[in-house]
Order: C-alpha cells, then sequence, then structure tokens
C-alpha cells in the first residue's frame, strides 16, 4: 500500500502524507517536526526517544511520550545518571513505555554520558549535535527525494558513539536531524515548508 505524498485535512492544509489521519501525528508534524529545538534536556530527551523507536513506528512511541516523561523523570538526564537496580526492575514492569531492557540500560548510560559531558559546559550536547547540521539543501518533492540516511547523520552517529552513546545509528540520527529540525523535510506542498 502506497501513502498519499500529501493529504489536505479538513482544515484545508496540505501536509506531508505520513501522518495520515491520526490526531496525534498531525499535532506532532504542525508543531514540532522540523523545528528547530536547542538545549541539552530537550535533545537528549529526544535522543531517548529515538534510540527507544528504533525498529518501531514513530506513532508508537509518540502515543506512549507521556508515559516515557513520567516514567524518565522528565528525562533530567542528571536524575536518570543515578538510577540503579530498582529502577531498572520499575521501568521493565511499566506498561506505558517500550519495555526493551537494552535501550533502558542505554537510557541511563545515555544519561550518565550526557551528564559528564555538560558538567563543565553545559550546552555541550546541544553543540555536538547542531555542529553536524547539514547545509539547506532544496526542499524535497517527493519521499524520493528524503534520505534515510546522510553523511551528516552518519558523523553525528559515530561522534555520538565515541563519547559513550547507545543506539545512535545513523538512521535514528536522521530521524533526530528532521525531528529536531537540524533539516526540513516537509515536502514543497506541504504548508509547514519554509
Amino acid at each position: 500500500m502506497t501513502r498519499p505524498e500529501i493529504l489536505v485535512g479538513d482544515d484545508g492544509k496540505p501536509r506531508c502524507g505520513w501522518i495520515g489521519v491520526d490526531p496525534a501525528y498531525r499535532r506532532y508534524h504542525d508543531d514540532e517536526w522540523g523545528t528547530p529545538l536547542h538545549g541539552d534536556r530537550p535533545l537528549f530527551e529526544k535522543i531517548c526517544l529515538e534510540g527507544f523507536q528504533a525498529g518501531l513506528s514513530w506513532i508508537t512511541i509518540l502515543r506512549r511520550r507521556p508515559g516515557f516523561r513520567e516514567a524518565f523523570h522528565g528525562f533530567e538526564f542528571d536524575r536518570i545518571a543515578a538510577y540503579d537496580d530498582d529502577d531498572v526492575a520499575r521501568l521493565m514492569a511499566d506498561e506505558r513505555i517500550i519495555r526493551n531492557r537494552a535501550k533502558v540500560l542505554a537510557t541511563i548510560g545515555n544519561a550518565r554520558v550526557t551528564a559528564e559531558l555538560v558538567r563543565n559546559s553545559p550546552g555541550a550536547l546541544d553543540e555536538v549535535i547542531w555542529g553536524f547540521a547539514p547545509e539547506q539543501r532544496p526542499r524535497p518533492q517527493t519521499w524520493a527525494d528524503i534520505p534515510a540516511v546522510t553523511p551528516e547523520s552518519e558523523a553525528l552517529s559515530a561522534a555520538l558513539r565515541r563519547l559513550g552513546f547507545r543506539f545512535v545509528g545513523p538512521t535514528t540520527m536522521y530521524a533526530l536531524m528532521q525531528s529536531a529540525g537540524l533539516v526540513d523535510d516537509h515536502l514543497a506542498e506541504c504548508w509547514r515548508a519554509s
């Protein structure tokens, strides 16, 4: 089954067709996706959620995001960095999140890396991520124009792995680049195209 490139909503606005008819996807598309996001904590949250999304659809994560935020204490990395075995057990029993032990442990490990990274240099995670923002390229006209991986997402993945991050592969990092607005992949006919 193929998705239409552009869907026109009941409000008359043309949108990227990947949102389908789901209201949560529509809000995410309209308010977040492709909008520049800065700050160590918000970007840490994006890394975590994109890591949990690996192998799943984004709508699965989006629908569970409130539960993730509550279970992981608002993605406050200093607090997560102090998690212990009891916290792992609590998270593995929490039906509101994706209960994948490797991803839970990666989130805790990534929190420790982030806490160390920004301890003496607040904004360091933001700088690392935004340091790989690509040059503006032509606006995509079709799905085929949107890559899954780019040289910049490969470089960001490698840089984060060198720092000790996990679940930050190049495809996942390209999804983060789209989500956090390092790239704007709204199709040319979408009302959000800027």
